[in-house]
Parts: structure tokens; sequence; C-alpha cells
């Protein structure tokens, strides 16, 4: 069985290990769209889709998961801050307010072709200058939209989590994709049954 996470990112690649399956990661060669391309929605199946679809060309027997994420403050569509003082600047705008999360998922396979959103709101307290700069010193957040990394110490700077699925927060739902991958035959003998 041939199972491909089709995404670079070492956060999935540490959410899918979390079903102790096999699988191959696989860098997809796909030129995602940025913000404002498309509506919000669109964009993140947009680019879920089109990681998968980059990938399944490459290996079209195997079941190839991809997943993309946006976050959304009001009309702000947030990305990697890419530096310290960026994450600070986010953290600042995002206190006291609340984020959503679209999680996109994919999974494409001679079986099957499902996409899905999966949304995640965080609702921040509101964060001093001081924590907000403590915190990015400590967990240095500039690879993940948002600035923080609620698998962490990020977690403190919220006031409630809401949503279905706390692991699209981090970038793959894994209650999802798990409902998807258990009726594949060929998944039946490595997906665990409880």
């Amino acid at each position: 069985m041939d199972l491909i996470l089709a995404s670079t990112s070492p956060y999935r690649k540490q959410l899918l290990q979390r079903l102790q399956l096999p699988f191959k990661q696989v860098a997809p060669e796909f030129e995602e769209l940025g913000a404002g391309a498309l509506p919000p929605t669109e964009l993140v199946l947009h680019n879920t889709t089109g990681k998968a679809e980059a990938v399944c060309a490459l290996y079209p027997q195997a079941t190839v998961i991809a997943s993309d994420q946006l976050a959304i403050c009001g009309d702000l569509v947030l990305g990697k801050p890419g530096n310290a003082e960026s994450a600070c600047e986010q953290l600042a705008l995002l206190s006291g307010k609340t984020v959503s999360f679209l999680t996109g998922l994919a999974i494409l396979s001679p079986e099957q072709k499902r996409t899905d959103i999966v949304p995640f709101h965080v609702h921040f307290r509101k964060l001093t200058d001081t924590e907000i700069r403590t915190y990015v010193e400590k967990e240095n957040p500039i690879d993940c939209a948002g600035s923080f990394k609620s698998e962490g110490l990020g977690i403190c700077l919220f006031d409630h989590l809401e949503g279905d699925d706390p692991t699209a927060l981090i970038g793959l739902p894994l209650i999802r994709l798990s409902q998807w991958l258990r009726p594949l035959d060929r998944l039946r003998n490595t997906m665990p049954s409880f």
C-alpha cells in the first residue's frame, strides 16, 4: 500500500505519524495561489487539490493526502510571519480577537477523490507586549500562520478554542482523514481498529 503525504511540512508529517501507518512524504510540484487570488474557501480547496493532483500524477496508484490552511481574522488573511518582528506584530493584531483557520483536506486514490474544509476558531485573550515578545523569543513561531504553535507554549495565548478537530489547527485534520482512510480496502489491515 502506497500512502503519500503531498507536503514538505514537518508538522503535517508528525501529525500523520500519529495514525501509525506507513507513508512517504513527497514535495508537490505545484505553485500555490496566494492570499487574495480567490475567496478564502476556494483558495484553500484550490491549493489543497492542486498539491494532491501534482503528486497523484507521479504516483497514480497511490493514496495521496494533501492539506492547505488559511488563517483569517476579520477581512485579513494571515500568512507565516517569516521573522520575529512580524510575529510580534501579528500577535499584537490578534490580541483579544478571534482567528478562523480553514484547513483543506484532500485524498486522491484509485478508489476515491474527496476534498473538504475543516474549520477551527481560536479566541485570543488580551496579550501584553511583554507576553508577546517573551512568547516569540521562547517558541520562535515564524513558520506558522498566526504566529503561534498551539501544540506548544502557544496554548497559553488563548481564551478558548472552538472546533471539532484540534489537529486541523496544526494543519492536518486527523479525525476526518481517519474517517476517509478507514473504508479503503488496501488500508483495512493497517488501520487501527479500536
